[in-house]
């Protein structure tokens, strides 16, 4: 293996070498920021973090916390997990406050659910996260922030039965890809929004890639984010860089409602930062 084979996968997509400009043509270059999210707060949209867990009243997260549910794992039942209601929930790790307090930065109003599927070693099993995704397709969520993955073969099958049925009912998941170059579910299916990390601070510029399965590349090097006990971070990782998605598309969400997840996609792709309008 090469130094380059080693580099984590935001390396080869976002890097500014390979960020190409790309041109919208036509009623689609009509298409704004502004017209997309100018003005949205979020509100009425139902974001699930599919993590760790989240500190519920950690400051970075402003009371937005509606709810959520713990996937843990019970081999004594038929689907070998357990859901436990969580009021009032808390973060195993913090890894799910970092991402629910972007999405809160970016989106403030709208309501955060807490669906923890990974233990305080950010560890956990596929089938808690196929649980997890599940809870947030069943239970009238708007979006569901997944900064997880699973590479175990095995699972694809039911995690591409799980976001199919997601994007039918019009819920919006938001995909962190591997850190390593290797195959990775559910970001590599078309009916999710993937996204990897880049260098650039500014919450909402975004890029485009025009070689999938890598769709967008967000803020996710050295970012500034919440944690577990009250405390902030720095942390670089494609698992950052989600939830600035997710933010964006809870706001579009808000202000287009009858928009279904593939007419946000192409939203989010005419208001990337290396997309220019023509005409």
């Amino acid at each position: 293996m090469t130094e380059e084979d080693s580099l984590p996968a935001y390396s080869h997509q976002f890097s500014p070498a390979v960020i190409q400009e790309l041109i919208a043509a036509g009623p689609i270059a009509q298409i704004t920021p502004e017209w997309a999210w100018g003005g949205s707060t979020g509100q009425g949209v139902r974001v699930a973090v599919v993590d760790s867990g989240i500190e519920h009243d950690h400051p970075a997260v402003g009371g937005a916390v509606r709810g959520g549910v713990i996937i843990e794992w019970d081999e004594t039942s038929a689907e070998y997990v357990r859901y436990d209601p969580d009021n009032q929930p808390q973060d195993a790790s913090g890894h799910g406050t970092a991402c629910a307090g972007i999405i809160h930065g970016l989106a403030p109003q709208a309501e955060l659910y807490s669906v923890r599927v990974l233990g305080k070693n950010m560890k956990g099993r596929a089938i808690q996260f196929a649980a997890g995704l599940n809870w947030a397709v069943e239970n009238g969520m708007h979006v569901a922030n997944l900064s997880l993955s699973t590479s175990r073969h095995e699972y694809y099958g039911l995690f591409h039965e799980i976001t199919d049925e997601a994007y039918f009912k019009n819920i919006l998941l938001v995909s962190a890809v591997n850190n390593i170059p290797e195959p990775s579910y559910p970001s590599l299916y078309s009916s999710v929004i993937s996204v990897a990390a880049h260098t650039l601070l500014e919450p909402f510029t975004y890029y485009y890639n025009p070689s999938p399965p890598v769709e967008f590349g967000a803020p996710g090097i050295d970012v500034r984010v919440a944690w577990k006990d009250g405390a902030y971070l720095t942390c670089t990782g494609n698992s950052f860089a989600a939830p600035h998605i997710a933010g964006i598309v809870a706001l579009i969400r808000a202000k287009h409602p009858e928009l279904t997840p593939f007419q946000i996609k192409s939203v989010l792709w005419a208001c990337a930062a290396n997309v220019r309008r023509q005409g």
